[in-house]
């Protein structure tokens, strides 16, 4: 029986014979070059269907085995990090770049985040959201760890996460005043999740722990 392809970020569909993949789009933000490209691919190897995906990203779904290595060529990437134990996507709302809303700037912040962590192994599966206010549209309430901007700085939030048992982000620090920071709050959380090697979502620490001393043994 044929299966996810995690190498080549190749998921298996409900047929059980054709594949999807999700070039990947940091915080979703693109131009028509790539959007033609995505859609010259999807034409070229006959996919069934462009799904806009909730992590941000188009996948070209519903083609055959044979086809994924060079429809990753055409593409010009790299497989996406959509499978897989590792940091799934980083989700990042229009921020102060864009949106009337926005009072921190989480384009900046959500792509540097993007750049040094999209992709990298950890014990489970991760996400993580970047929202410019506490409208909250990266959907940060329900991410691994997530910046949430407010007038004075950022919120730092922990153990969101959809999924069978779903839990919503608690506040781990307040108003970080600079984004260098919170990026290094997120980076010390990262790392403190790798350290412990437990196959499940930081939520589930956080839950057996309690924010409190969670937050005493994560941040130090």
């Amino acid at each position: 029986m044929k299966k996810d392809i995690l190498e080549k970020g190749a998921i298996i569909q409900r047929d059980k014979q054709t594949y999807a993949v999700a070039p990947h789009i940091p915080g979703g933000i693109t131009n028509a070059d790539q959007l033609r490209k995505i859609a010259d691919v999807a034409e070229k190897y006959q996919a069934q269907a462009l799904k806009i995906t909730s992590a941000q990203r188009i996948a070209i779904v519903g083609f055959d085995e044979k086809h994924i290595d060079a429809m990753w060529e055409d593409l010009g990437e790299k497989p996406g990090a959509a499978i897989g134990l590792c940091v799934r996507s980083v989700k990042i709302c229009p921020g102060t770049t864009f949106c009337k809303r926005g009072q921190q700037d989480s384009v900046a912040v959500g792509m540097e985040m993007d750049g040094k962590y999209h992709g990298q192994e950890l014990p489970w599966k991760f996400k993580m959201g970047v929202s410019g206010c506490i409208n909250d549209c990266a959907e940060g309430c329900i991410k691994d760890v997530a910046l949430i901007g407010t007038p004075k700085g950022w919120n730092v939030m922990v153990g969101g996460n959809g999924g069978a048992q779903p839990r919503v982000s608690q506040k781990l620090v307040e108003h970080v005043p600079t984004n260098e920071e919170a990026l290094a709050i997120v980076d010390k959380l990262v790392q403190w999740f790798k350290q412990q090697d437990r196959r499940c979502r930081l939520g589930k620490l956080v839950e057996e722990m309690g924010i409190e001393e969670f937050r005493k043994d994560a941040l130090g």
